[in-house]
């Protein structure tokens, strides 16, 4: 049955995902990409249209909004924040959401993917959701609920406390980023601009998630430059840089360090790219890691790989560039766990049972608490993201404005 917000939280996802913004870590610019501003200038539309105050679209990317403390009411300013990226991993372009009503438990077809099944088999949690609102994308894309959803949940919520100014609540901050899949959503110059006494991105999974530990992150850089000849004339002239290259990636422990083969705590190191020739070629990986010894440790193994390499051809050249990204937020909430809390009491208040297992990932909450403004993690619904079969439950979105309008309540009551 469908209850409040169901229907405009299914009719923002559906119009933000079918608006194409995903980053590009190649691109220097900020936003990394200009089509990111098609979905920014609506949500400011959409905000004045609302009566929110202080719209405002920085030039860094950000969407910035203010809905007003409720007279009387003195509290911490409270911030919610999402962000309207999507991520470079899948084809973004063209996305086609499918709302498939009052689920029925069994698989789900893609129009556009005929071979293409989503099945409560292999996704257990999806066998829970009989009888909700399930969106998809048509099959060829991904959908774009990481992050959208988040977007529309803030958003949904927003609209909801401008037009009932009798709910007692402080100051809240709305704050809409780019680049987060890229890992630079969070400019230097947001948290003055937030000014947020602490906030919550809703960029989680299932509902009662409430993540207040992530990985620490780094990126590397690989280069590695050979000799280049014509392969006709290379014999004893020619370093194959692509070669060294695999070399590299060959020599790190495939069996124990990287992404499909790890799990719970454990970190790794994962190579994102390769791309060159002959003459020079690129490696980009991402070091993961809960802990900075562990991160630390990374970065050392993989630049004595690459020296390792290096020593076996002196007429090549291999550099090793590592770069920090975001550290665990535990490393600071772990001093002042009241928004949090905050977060736990506001999902028992909707009849769900919080949970904080670490995430094996990171969001602009990673930086915006290593940044001075405290910032958990709060469910949006969002599964199988960053493909095909990404799917959300309408139902689980709604529990995640509940839960945003009751934590604002919250922080009022002190």
């Amino acid at each position: 049955m469908r209850t409040e917000f169901d229907s405009e939280l299914e009719d923002r996802l559906v119009r933000y995902a079918a608006i194409d913004t995903q980053s590009d870590e190649d691109s220097p610019s900020s936003p990394s990409t200009a089509i990111q501003l098609e979905l920014s200038r609506l949500l400011v539309q959409e905000l004045e249209e609302m009566g929110a105050q202080e719209v405002t679209l920085t030039d860094y990317g950000t969407v910035l909004a203010t809905i007003p403390a409720t007279p009387g009411v003195e509290a911490p300013v409270v911030g919610l924040l999402a962000h309207v990226d999507t991520a470079p991993a899948f084809n973004a372009t063209g996305v086609k959401p499918i709302v498939h009503r009052n689920y029925n438990g069994g698989e789900i077809a893609f129009p556009d993917a005929p071979d293409l099944k989503l099945s409560p088999e292999v996704n257990p949690y999806l066998a829970e959701k009989a009888g909700d609102d399930i969106i998809t994308a048509s099959g060829t894309t991904l959908l774009g609920a990481d992050d959208k959803a988040g977007v529309a949940i803030a958003m949904t919520a927003a609209r909801h406390l401008l037009a009932n100014p009798d709910i007692p609540h402080g100051r809240i901050r709305l704050a809409f980023t780019p680049d987060e899949e890229i890992g630079r959503g969070v400019d230097e110059r947001l948290p003055k601009d937030l000014g947020a006494d602490f906030a919550y991105t809703f960029d989680g999974s299932k509902p009662g998630e409430i993540i207040y530990e992530t990985f620490s992150a780094d990126a590397a850089l690989v280069t590695v430059t050979g000799v280049s000849a014509h392969p006709g004339w290379a014999k004893d002239t020619l370093v194959n840089a692509l070669h060294l290259g695999a070399k590299i990636v060959q020599t790190l422990p495939q069996a124990t360090l990287t992404p499909e083969t790890t799990s719970d705590r454990q970190g790794f190191i994962h190579m994102t790219e390769m791309r060159g020739n002959a003459a020079e070629c690129e490696l980009k990986f991402i070091l993961r890691d809960f802990e900075r010894d562990g991160l630390a440790a990374h970065g050392a193994l993989l630049t004595q790989v690459c020296e390792a390499v290096a020593a076996t051809e002196p007429r090549a050249r291999i550099t090793c560039a590592i770069r920090p990204q975001y550290r665990n937020m535990r490393y600071w909430l772990e001093d002042d766990m009241t928004p949090v809390e905050l977060a736990r009491d506001a999902c028992r208040a909707v009849g769900l049972d919080p949970r904080g297992e670490p995430i094996r990932g990171g969001t602009d909450g990673s930086r915006l608490t290593e940044m001075g403004v405290p910032t958990p993690n709060i469910f949006t619904g969002m599964q199988d993201i960053h493909g095909p079969l990404e799917w959300i439950s309408v139902q689980d979105m709604n529990l995640a404005t509940r839960v945003a309008i009751d934590l604002v309540q919250r922080a009022a009551r002190g």
